[in-house]
């Protein structure tokens, strides 16, 4: 019996979803995984945040998003949700071998800081005002 000869009304029970056409329960169908993604690993994820949470106690940063893509990570940092970003901090693969996988970028699209090491990148955000005695 195909789907399209099930009348809806019989699509209540626990078998609502078909894969490979045998119908499945609900727990057992999953999404297909999505198509080779650059993602932040552990580590880049706990400097990126413990960053970001000296920021926002700083009362300087705001919001957060994450993206995601198939050709690279963004992590950008809002001052206000509802507005464009602040700063993106990129993870791109394809440029480990020339300028560094990792660049933060600002609002107006210049590259503040880039390159292979997520820490030495990220230091152009996190300066701190110092006092100088003369």
């Amino acid at each position: 019996m195909d789907v399209g000869e099930i009348e809806p009304s019989a699509l209540r029970g626990p078998y609502r979803a078909e894969r490979d056409g045998v119908p499945r329960p609900w727990g057992e169908w999953r999404a297909p995984a999505p198509a080779s993604e650059v993602t932040f690993s552990r580590r880049e994820l706990d400097h990126i945040l413990s960053l970001y949470g000296r920021k926002v106690a700083a009362g300087e940063w705001r919001d957060y998003a994450i993206d995601f893509l198939k050709d690279r990570a963004v992590f950008s940092v809002f001052r206000h949700a509802c507005e464009v970003p602040i700063y993106r901090i990129e993870k791109n693969p394809r440029l480990e071998r020339r300028q560094g996988a990792y660049s933060v970028i600002s609002a107006t699209g210049h590259i503040v800081r880039r390159g292979r090491e997520l820490e030495r990148v990220l230091g152009a955000l996190d300066c701190s005002v110092r006092l100088v005695a003369v």
